[in-house]
């Protein structure tokens, strides 16, 4: 059976506050996927960084990783500085499979839930 691992991919800020929706996505998911390692890891300014994270999984024997960027769009970091993450990563574990799926907020999926939420603060009271 191969290790699959699923690496949530946010940006990072100083107020370390900032991560706690990312951190409950994290718990989310991991309840929904109990044989899989389920991991948040940030671009910058908070821990673990997106490398460290890959060097512990492949350290714990993980074969195939997926990272999910929760970014809401495809912007400068999703494009530019996560494809350049990776190619490193392929370099520095080419025992590990990589697969990267596209941001978060551009699945019709997401947008959806987000429509719903916005629409739904109209009745709020």
């Amino acid at each position: 059976m191969t290790k699959q691992a699923l690496i949530l991919f946010a940006h990072g800020a100083r107020a370390a506050s900032w991560a706690a929706p990312f951190e409950r996505l994290r718990d989310l998911t991991r309840a929904r996927l109990p044989e899989t390692q389920v991991e948040l890891a940030f671009l910058e300014l908070m821990e673990p960084r997106l490398p460290e994270m890959v060097a512990q999984m492949a350290a714990q024997g993980v074969a195939e990783v997926t990272v999910v960027p929760v970014f809401l769009g495809q912007g400068g970091h999703v494009l530019r500085d996560l494809p350049l993450m990776v190619e490193q990563l392929r370099s520095d574990h080419p025992q590990l499979s990589f697969k990267v799926v596209g941001a978060a907020g551009e699945d019709p999926a997401v947008l959806n839930a987000l429509t719903d939420y916005c629409v739904n603060s109209l009745k709020v009271v």
